[in-house]
């Protein structure tokens, strides 16, 4: 098994996710889901996906709203037992604060990591700054806004495999959450700034999300070999 690697369950068929569960649960650390999952089936479908061999499930929804909307949001999720969940840091102090202290007050024990999203993967510098009007290069936004994140108490943040360097040096101890991972000469599919797993966890990332690469392979150990980890790195 490789503890690194999340794979992400990107469709709206809950008896296709479970398939995938049951195929990938030896291979991988823990399973992403999104709207595609939970509009249709609720929160119930994380004990579905439990119940397939799911130990670890990443509830990436982006929550971003005002303060007391996050908060229930947060708090009902961390209910449910999920092991990482995302919310927008372009949300405000006030929102990330709320979510953490509902995070924490909600769930037994640590409850679940707080990780923060300031640019998506299919965002560009053009897309950026010209249509959302961000005048900061990606990377001086995703290291400024890490930070803020790591400032309020956020466990970790979600940046793409060319900032995890820069964002590795700005936030120190904080968990990194890389999507965009792909194979050699591999298609980019929807994301714009990708790379491989090995770059990846050697600038600091400390998970990977991959997701068509493994679910829709039939060999799931020849893909982790593609990707790079042959044995003695699955842990």
């Amino acid at each position: 098994m490789v503890k690194k690697i999340i794979c992400a369950l990107d469709t709206n068929n809950l008896d296709e996710a479970v398939r995938v569960v049951k195929q990938l649960a030896p291979h991988v650390g823990a399973f992403k889901i999104g709207h595609g999952l939970t509009l249709p089936y609720g929160l119930d479908v994380l004990d579905r996906l439990r119940d397939a061999g799911a130990a670890r499930i990443f509830l990436d929804l982006k929550f971003h709203d005002i303060p007391n909307s996050v908060a229930l949001a947060v708090g009902e999720a961390a209910r449910r037992g999920v092991w990482m969940m995302t919310l927008h840091t372009t949300g405000g102090p006030a929102m990330m604060a709320a979510a953490v202290s509902e995070a924490r007050e909600s769930a037994e024990g640590t409850g679940p990591l707080l990780i923060g999203v300031s640019v998506l993967t299919s965002l560009d510098q053009h897309t950026l700054t010209d249509h959302l009007g961000v005048n900061r290069s990606i990377e001086d936004h995703m290291v400024y806004m890490s930070r803020l994140a790591l400032d309020l108490d956020l466990d970790g943040v979600v940046c793409s495999p060319q900032e995890v360097k820069a964002v590795r040096k700005a936030i120190g101890h904080g968990v990194i959450v890389t999507p965009g991972i792909r194979l050699p000469n591999g298609d980019h599919h929807d994301q714009m700034r990708v790379g491989s797993a090995g770059q990846a966890l050697d600038d600091g990332a400390d998970y990977l999300v991959i997701g068509r690469v493994l679910t829709n392979c039939d060999d799931p150990e020849a893909v982790l070999a593609k990707l790079g980890f042959e044995s003695a790195h699955h842990a």
